[in-house]
């Protein structure tokens, strides 16, 4: 399984294409406790054969959050938001946050509003029990000028405000192009900080992403005290053939080349982060159930919950 993010995430914005209590302001550190999750894209596989049965070997392991990367068609993994929800509180399982693409024609233009299949996909967040709804891309259609990009930050505010109708908060991660791409002489990423309302647009950094691309974690946790809500945790080594076209891929947290632990105390020291989500991409030819269930006590020996 070498499914890199990326391209799973450009085949869902185009299937996608085809279907239909936050605080107001950040503190550099978070007072309340952490929040474990893991994110269910690491074990795409085997929630795509069996969603159920899958969750429940995550609860058996200790695991009391997800987050979800499949909703299609108003459908969590095959479910209606309301099953869904009932589905993880029976196994004693939560769901915080989860991952939709903002699409650029969630926007109407003309109409100066969000499109019923967006408002929808907020709604079902809601019904399903979600803080966060977070997108995990920006369109390459909407990084080529800095107009259109300035112009799509003012959506992401507007979807901020959306979601706090909802009780809930929008969210924007990482990849790697945030890095590498720039427009008016600066980095995407930095553009992105600039023209968010972080009481309106929370970030969720991934620490792994961004490596190849030359963003280091504990750099940014301290140029942006108190911006990442969230955080993807994840490890890297090098590779013949990386996830995302570069050098490196995610393998099992402690086993790679990120300080992973100082980045966390970081995040929570400084970062303003609650919600830690564990995500590995790539396995080494071990079973993707098994790197989680590693992943997990590794946050456990970190001092996590």
């Amino acid at each position: 399984m070498n499914t890199s993010r990326r391209n799973f995430l450009k085949q869902g914005v185009l299937a996608a294409a085809g279907a239909t209590l936050v605080p107001g302001v950040l503190t550099a550190a978070w007072k309340g406790p952490q929040v474990l999750g893991i994110q269910l894209y690491s074990i795409r596989d085997d929630m795509k054969k069996n969603p159920s049965g899958t969750l429940q070997q995550l609860a058996a392991m200790g695991y009391k959050n997800v987050e979800h990367a499949n909703y299609v068609k108003r459908k969590f993994y095959g479910y209606s938001a309301a099953e869904f929800k009932k589905l993880l509180k029976d196994l004693g399982l939560q769901m915080p946050s989860g991952h939709t693409v903002l699409r650029r024609e969630h926007w109407d233009t003309a109409a100066k509003d969000f499109t019923d299949e967006w408002k929808y996909t907020v709604e079902d967040a809601a019904t399903a029990g979600q803080r966060f709804v977070v997108s995990p891309w920006l369109d390459e259609s909407l990084r080529k000028t800095y107009d259109d990009f300035k112009a799509y930050m003012d959506v992401f505010n507007k979807c901020g405000e959306l979601c706090k109708k909802s009780g809930m908060k929008f969210g924007y991660h990482n990849h790697d192009f945030e890095f590498s791409t720039t427009l008016n002489g600066e980095k995407l990423f930095d553009l992105i900080l600039q023209h968010t309302d972080p009481s309106l647009v929370a970030q969720q950094l991934d620490i792994g992403n961004m490596y190849h691309a030359g963003g280091i974690a504990v750099d940014i946790l301290k140029k942006y005290p108190g911006r990442f809500e969230l955080m993807h945790v994840k490890d890297e080594i090098k590779s013949a053939k990386g996830e995302m076209g570069g050098s490196y891929e995610s393998t099992i947290l402690g086993k790679g080349i990120i300080p992973v632990k100082e980045v966390i105390d970081l995040g929570i020291k400084s970062g303003g982060t609650q919600y830690f989500i564990i995500e590995q991409e790539s396995y080494q030819g071990i079973a993707p159930i098994a790197c989680v269930k590693e992943d997990l006590k590794a946050m456990k020996a970190w001092g996590f919950k």
